[in-house]
């Protein structure tokens, strides 16, 4: 019983340091039954650069936020309930190494840890924490996810009509491919429900015209699957690398038998 009471008030003590990390800008993070499982800081891939992240894993959710002075606060939080998540492993390559991809409904992306250890224990958290919340049923894993972007730095042309990229001619990514394309080869916007279900969203005219010839030969093209894509990420922090000192606590915070 006394473990039991220990452990309640430790776990409520730590939620509430990550909850005043990030200030009034925050969401609640407290209730009853979450547990912080453990935390860390990731390298998270932006569309623009790297930048590094905290992350916290909690029993139900995941939450990860940009790092401010160093680590002691942070900002712009993110929340994405575990049902909604599923892990992709990358293999190491040149100038990529320790990364697995984080898919969601509405925003996919990189991250790599510090080490193949780190990888390891993030990733075989996520899914225990995910396969205990999903075994009562009362929760459904997510089937539809978006696309990666093709970073900025990945091509210096249009992916459609090859036009090379200009102070004048903007990169910018069709949320369905997730390719670089330029305005011209962007004007079209469509709703896609997982998304956002009220929001029209820039796709490529090569997109817009397979959407539009799905959907003519079939009245249920508007099937969420075929709507794969990346939502924009405005509010994206670009945090300098250089002088970044990796921290990682101890995974797994103690848990009462």
């Amino acid at each position: 019983m006394m473990d039991q009471l220990t452990f309640k008030t430790e776990n409520s003590g730590r939620i509430q340091m990550v909850e005043n990390s990030f200030g009034p800008s925050g969401v609640r993070l407290f209730k009853p039954g979450r547990i912080l499982i453990g935390e860390g800081r990731l390298i998270k891939q932006g569309h623009r650069k790297q930048q590094p992240k905290a992350f916290f894993l909690f029993n139900d959710i995941l939450v990860y936020g940009s790092i401010i002075l160093n680590g002691r606060w942070h900002k712009k939080q993110k929340i994405i309930p575990l049902e909604n998540i599923k892990l992709v492993d990358m293999e190491d390559s040149e100038g990529f190494m320790h990364q697995w991809l984080i898919r969601t409904p509405s925003k996919s992306f990189f991250v790599s840890a510090f080490s193949a250890q780190e990888k390891q224990a993030w990733m075989e958290h996520i899914k225990e924490c995910q396969s205990n919340l999903l075994q009562d049923g009362s929760r459904q894993p997510s089937s539809d996810f978006a696309m990666t972007w093709i970073p900025d730095r990945a091509a210096q042309k249009c992916m459609r009509c090859f036009s090379k990229f200009s102070a004048t001619k903007r990169r910018h990514h069709c949320r369905k491919c997730g390719f670089l394309v330029c305005n011209a080869c962007s004007k079209e916007r469509v709703v896609i429900d997982h998304i956002h279900s009220n929001k029209r969203l820039r796709i490529c005219s090569h997109c817009h015209e397979e959407r539009s010839r799905q959907r003519g030969n079939s009245a249920e093209s508007n099937s969420s699957d075929e709507e794969e894509v990346i939502a924009i990420s405005n509010e994206e922090e670009e945090e300098e690398l250089q002088n970044y000192t990796p921290m990682f606590k101890p995974w797994v915070y103690s848990l009462p038998d």
